[in-house]
């Protein structure tokens, strides 16, 4: 390998894929009943299962951030044994951790000033993030460069498209993605309100759609998918859901009617699955530029071999 990669635990990558494509993750970490704890564990799919029945049981859970110097402390041996550093992140929209990430990088290149140290904005959250990660892995055991595969990173992540259907209001709310007028109406009327990944600089979740009842919620993001993804058969999709792993096997099976080459099914990383609830199910894949294609022809690099600049 030419570079570690490194990602925060909201990537949501199953644990066999992360020891397989050897892939580092630095976890976020939540507060229950006064403990702090990592939102990783041995094994994972139970402790999230449990993590959200207690969610649904009215336990209150608070997340934090991942500080600027836990990310140093656990970045610099890689450095120190002579490695170059590709750190992606969650959405800057979405969480401070991109900041952080950088102040990191910062103090980490005035320590090892011959050792490069580049951070992603994924721009994605969940395995929106989780599958760029991959991709890179990819690329670096293809034997690609830090610079061909940051500038393919930069090339790609708007076209990363991420949708979300929750099982309960109150968690938007609670986060302020919706009003408390819109929670009431909204449960009420049994409306599901659909949520994307937008085009923003800083990238955040945003409400795109609504739909009453939770079938037509879920196939709205099928719909999404024929609408928005490109070559269903070259890639591998995903799903996470927050403990309803039925609805998210149904959802896998419909994509692979529709020729999906690969179906991951997770459950929804602990931090930012805290934020929506329990019963939430989000499809990721690759498609159509979420800028728009005018502003993705300005922006995206073109995709070649020789160094370049990349986004810090």
């Amino acid at each position: 390998m030419s570079f570690e990669i490194f990602t925060d635990s909201s990537a949501n990558i199953p644990d066999d894929l992360l020891k397989e494509r050897k892939i580092r993750v630095i976890s976020y970490r939540f507060l229950e009943d006064g403990e702090e704890r990592d939102c990783t564990a041995n094994n994972f799919r139970e402790a999230a299962k449990q993590h959200y029945a207690k969610m649904r049981a009215g336990k209150e859970i608070r997340t934090s951030l991942i500080s600027k110097e836990r990310m140093i402390e656990e970045i610099s041996p890689v450095l120190e044994a002579g490695r170059d550093v590709f750190f992606v992140t969650i959405a800057s929209g979405i969480s401070g951790t991109y900041a952080q990430a950088v102040l990191a990088a910062r103090e980490l290149r005035k320590k090892f000033p011959e050792r490069r140290i580049v951070v992603g904005d994924s721009s994605n959250a969940s395995m929106g993030e989780g599958l760029l990660v991959l991709r890179v892995a990819d690329l670096r055991d293809m034997g690609e460069s830090l610079d061909a595969c940051a500038e393919w990173f930069e090339a790609n992540r708007y076209k990363m498209n991420s949708y979300v259907t929750v099982g309960d209001l109150k968690y938007l709310r609670k986060g302020g993605r919706i009003s408390a007028a819109v929670a009431f109406a909204g449960a009420l009327l049994n409306i599901k309100p659909i949520l994307k990944a937008d085009g923003e600089a800083q990238a955040k979740l945003v409400v795109c759609g609504k739909e009453r009842g939770r079938k037509k919620a879920i196939a709205s993001l099928l719909a999404a998918f024929d609408s928005h993804c490109v070559h269903p058969e070259t890639q591998t999709v995903a799903i996470t859901h927050a403990d309803c792993e039925e609805e998210a096997l149904a959802l896998a099976e419909a994509l692979r009617e529709r020729g999906v080459k690969d179906v991951i099914v997770e459950y929804y990383d602990i931090c930012t699955g805290t934020h929506v609830g329990p019963d939430t199910i989000a499809l990721f894949f690759l498609g159509k530029d979420r800028r728009g294609a005018s502003e993705a022809t300005q922006k995206a690099p073109a995709i070649r071999k020789a160094p370049a600049k990349t986004r810090i």
